[in-house]
């Protein structure tokens, strides 16, 4: 399913992530051995947030980037963005069944090639695996460009292509086997866990991510890779 284009995949990933909203958090920490979290907090710890800034987590999901933006900066102002309403309810309603005091207040239905955003607004733009699923890579790109405020920081958690090495046998049965059987097993959604690690193997290496980054207009482009060199987070200042 990874070889869709347009608003075909646009339609598919929507759809995917609507059935599998329950569960996706749990798969993500299984899934990364719950090294998520601590990316999570990196990916804050790097946009360098003023104690009341203003962030988007950009295919916020459930607003685990946000919420972790709350942690450390409990006074920022965080949007959660997202097309795909289930993640958001999903999101929403753990928030509430839960005593904390990080609690996402700003939710948004949002188009990533279409933000619904006044341009020089956010502080931060953030966003946990969203690149690889966007249909138009550069101009979701663009439109993080335009809604940050000049001295902004994009930062972006993502799966990236691995290079080979001794350890790419254990990495393809980790991405085609593992994840797609513990998939099924806990969401009955063994495609759309089939339809992940897919994306990881055919998105962009690191390095051509960050060269995106560059040809968009972002300066002190960066990164750096994590879990066998399968994850890595991109920063780059407006």
């Amino acid at each position: 399913m990874s070889d869709l284009n347009g608003k075909e995949r646009a339609q598919y990933v929507q759809s995917m992530f609507t059935q599998i909203a329950p569960r996706y958090d749990l798969m993500n920490r299984l899934m990364t051995g719950g090294q998520d979290v601590f990316w999570r907090r990196e990916v804050i710890r790097r946009t360098a947030l003023p104690p009341d800034g203003k962030l988007l987590d950009l295919g916020a999901g459930t607003g685990d980037l946000a919420r972790e933006a709350l942690r450390q900066r409990p006074h920022v102002d965080a949007v959660a963005a997202d097309f795909t309403l289930e993640m958001m309810r999903v999101g929403r309603q753990r928030m509430q069944e839960r005593a904390t005091s990080a609690i996402v207040r700003s939710w948004a239905a949002a188009d990533a090639l279409h933000l619904p955003f006044v341009s020089d607004y956010f502080d931060a733009v953030v966003s946990g695996y969203l690149m690889r699923n966007v249909i138009d890579l550069r101009a979701s790109l663009l439109e993080q460009w335009r809604v940050l405020k000049p001295g902004g920081w994009l930062v972006a958690l993502d799966t990236t292509r691995p290079k080979r090495s001794l350890l790419t046998p254990f990495i393809n049965f980790h991405l085609h086997t593992v994840i797609p059987r513990l998939g099924d097993l806990l969401t009955g959604q063994a495609e759309a866990y089939t339809y992940l690690p897919e994306t990881t193997q055919n998105f962009l290496h690191a390095e051509q991510l960050a060269e995106r980054l560059t040809a968009t207009g972002f300066q002190q482009v960066g990164f750096r890779r994590y879990m066998f060199g399968t994850m890595a987070i991109h920063w780059g200042k407006k």
